[in-house]
């Protein structure tokens, strides 16, 4: 129990304004065996946060599958996912959101994502090799998206650009549903030498706990509970709740942790991410077993006359906490010192499970750790949920509704220059891809990243990957497929899918319409995780991404964003002999279609832009076939029987076409398949679909190993020719045409 310190002990209403429930207010009251003061319930408002707690959504996490033959650390174990990739590395790698930061201050809610998922990853004691990112804003000719989509490109920029990180993938989509709340998911890519990886723990009573990096100041206060409420119009009332990040000071910390890894000093090691030091020594002291005295007016300041809780619950940037082994202390100060950042012993592990706060030698909340976190005393909630109305009437579209349009070259060029289809040229130019020189897609686009791995003869690749129309549609069936596009995207470039982490994005978690979204993703997850054998490393959950709604039933799920669980998947190339290009080649290679193609233009870009039906249901996808189909691709890449693959996605066949034939300037012929509505064909969205061009020399191999053992759907679909876009014998463009629409479209909107 917590000593009596009831000095400003406060009423439930108190509580209540700092985001508790009068239910949660009661607990902690029983939790302490007496009232709480201000600063001790500013801890339970921060630590049992959505944000922090997952309160309302880890009873459905923990039946996302976790367990593989190459996790090293399984999810919630640490900062981040940890998986075996061989020859002694680990390859440590996580997805987090920054989105209500974002919103209303894009350009540093956007660097500080940035930078906080770096600092899970070289914590551990991983080099980050590689970042991604998954972006959504609202439509693209609305002059506040337009906003959020500068200041958060610029922040990624800037950020990563100066931190010295390259982006090696992601992915931008604009929609009306996000206009108020943009969504910024940041992911890292990290490789460590297995035996030196750091634990975020603490134990050994009398062991040093430092505070190092950053001085601490105002920004970001209470920025885990603004994370856990709807965006409404006083939101830019909570700026103070973003933080302020400093690239040169990360790069700094990270290189200071990268080298008191290489010592045996350090106990254990955490990022000062959401909520601060009180997260920080809660979670390290409850996983560890112990507890811990912290000296408050210790801790560097960049501001005068800070209160102890502000101090608490501060989430200024580029800080991290690091608990010493006794008598090691001089080890771990002169790498500080060397890289001249704060390094400053703050406390000391203590035993038992109380942590105690002092400030001027006043104790000012003293609070068991168990009780603040996840796993531990946190509440726990399972949400009512139900199906929405709209998902019937979605299941009621018939594709003999839709007439065939007349000049399908028409909607070829309006898809290409679709801001969810065009190059995200505009924005990727605006970010450092070589630095580190460990990209080794850049010159040779593949479907997903590739990490070179110096030394070695096999290579990582990375990608992220959601369309969230689908989702929408069919929560189960659209995360089912995000999950089966991603490891795609791995088996296109000539990975094999490893694992996932997830952030998943959703609306107000007390609206059962918007839980029901999130149950049915977690099971659509759970089954094509399972079908990959990719197990869920971490990840993050952000609900309250939607405009603001009265009281705690949610609002309307139509203020809501579409579901977004965005996936970010690892995989090993084996040999980098494997690597494959999505580009053609050389004119007169064959292209074929591997996969099979329906009569399905449900929930396409085609559907919804051109024809403005926004209710269908997900695409197509059978996810016995999708992993047959990557089966049968992952052979044929081994055997040498293809040049280049390229799955089939945003804007259908058409597009996945106009896309292998840019890079090299060549241009291709194929014919419509009589079989299916010319429409469907080149613009549909159906699943499980990959595009590959063959050598003539090579046919009969591949054709013979494909009908004697694959035994997969395909078809010929013509042939790689000189600069000509040809359909049906038809000649409809130049690739150099196509290749000038596609690149400049968004720096257009953008201009206009």
């Amino acid at each position: 129990m917590g000593k009596t310190i009831n000095k400003e002990a406060i009423s439930v209403d108190t509580a209540i304004k700092l985001g508790l429930l009068p239910e949660e207010f009661e607990k902690i009251k029983e939790i302490l065996g007496r009232t709480p003061n201000f600063v001790e319930v500013s801890i339970y408002s921060a630590m049992w946060s959505e944000h922090c707690s997952y309160k309302n959504s880890i009873t459905w996490l923990k039946k996302l599958p976790k367990d593989g033959p190459h996790m090293l650390a399984k999810a919630g174990e640490e900062n981040a996912g940890l998986v075996d990739i061989g020859d002694g590395l680990g390859c440590a790698f996580k997805i987090e959101s920054h989105n209500h930061p974002s919103a209303i201050e894009p350009y540093q809610g956007a660097a500080t994502g940035v930078g906080g998922i770096n600092r899970d990853i070289f914590t551990m004691g991983a080099r980050p090799v590689a970042q991604l990112n998954s972006l959504r804003f609202g439509n693209i000719t609305n002059e506040h998206a337009k906003w959020h989509l500068r200041g958060v490109v610029k922040g990624i920029g800037d950020y990563g650009n100066a931190f010295g990180i390259p982006v090696l993938g992601g992915e931008v989509f604009f929609d009306e549903c996000y206009t108020t709340n943009p969504l910024v998911n940041a992911m890292s890519v990290g490789i460590i030498d297995s035996k030196k990886m750091i634990s975020a723990t603490s134990h050994g009573v009398g062991n040093p706990v430092f505070i190092v990096g950053s001085a601490t100041g105002k920004d970001g206060i209470h920025g885990a509970s603004f994370a856990s409420k709807d965006i409404s119009e006083t939101s830019m009332d909570d700026l103070p709740a973003v933080q302020v990040g400093d690239p040169f000071q990360e790069k700094l910390l990270l290189e200071a942790s990268l080298e008191i890894a290489d010592t045996d000093a350090i106990i254990g090691m955490q990022d000062m991410g959401a909520a601060g030091i009180i997260c920080s020594t809660s979670e390290m002291s409850a996983k560890g077993k112990h507890g811990m005295k912290i000296w408050l007016d210790r801790v560097p300041v960049r501001q005068q006359n800070m209160q102890a809780w502000e101090i608490l619950l501060s989430e200024s940037q580029e800080r991290m906490l690091v608990v010493v082994k006794k008598g090691k202390e001089k080890i771990v100060q002169d790498i500080f010192d060397k890289w001249d950042l704060n390094c400053v012993q703050i406390g000391e592990v203590t035993k038992g499970n109380e942590l105690e706060f002092f400030m001027n030698k006043e104790l000012v909340a003293s609070v068991p750790a168990e009780s603040l976190v996840l796993g531990g005393g946190s509440p726990v909630y399972e949400r009512a949920y139900s199906e929405p109305a709209y998902f019937k009437e979605n299941k009621k579209f018939r594709i003999d509704s839709i007439s065939v349009p007349n000049d399908l070259k028409a909607v070829a060029d309006f898809l290409t220059t679709h801001p969810n289809i065009a190059s995200k040229k505009w924005v990727t130019e605006q970010y450092d891809t070589m630095v580190g020189t460990v990209n080794m897609s850049t010159n040779k686009p593949a479907d997903a990243g590739i990490v070179n791995l110096k030394g070695l003869n096999k290579a990582l690749a990375v990608t992220v990957d959601c369309n969230a129309r689908y989702v929408y549609a069919d929560p189960e069936e659209g995360c089912a497929i995000a999950v089966a596009e991603a490891a795609r995207n791995i088996t296109c470039a000539g990975g094999e899918p490893s694992a996932i982490t997830n952030c998943l994005n959703f609306g107000n978690p007390y609206n059962p319409e918007v839980y029901w979204q999130f149950v049915s993703a977690i099971k659509g997850m759970s089954k094509a995780c399972e079908k990959f054998k990719t197990p869920v490393t971490g990840g993050n959950v952000s609900f309250y991404n939607q405009s603001a709604s009265v009281g705690k039933e949610g609002g309307n799920v139509s203020n809501a964003v579409f579901p977004t669980p965005t996936i970010g998947m690892i995989g090993m190339i084996p040999d980098k002999k494997y690597i494959t290009s999505l580009a053609f080649k050389k004119p007169g290679h064959l292209i074929y279609l591997l996969g099979e193609s329906v009569n399905d233009i449900s929930s396409s870009e085609y559907l919804y832009s051109w024809h403005k039906v926004k209710q269908s249901p997900a695409p197509y996808f059978n996810l016995e076939k999708e992993w047959k189909v990557q089966t049968a691709l992952k052979e044929l890449i081994q055997q040498g029987f293809i040049v280049s693959a390229h799955d089939c996605s945003d804007g259908g066949l058409y597009i996945t076409l106009i896309e292998s034939a840019m890079p090299y300037h060549l241009g291709f012929s194929i014919d419509i398949d009589s079989d299916v509505r010319e429409d469907a064909f080149l613009f549909g969205e159906a699943q499980s679909r990959v595009v590959v061009s063959v050598s003539p020399e090579k046919v009969d191999d591949f054709i013979d190993l494909i009908e004697e053992k694959l035994k997969i759907d395909y078809y010929l679909l013509g042939e790689v020719v000189k600069g000509d876009i040809i359909i049906d014998g038809k000649k409809w463009h130049k690739i150099a045409e196509v290749k000038e629409m596609y690149n400049n479209a968004l720096a257009q909107y953008m201009n206009e």
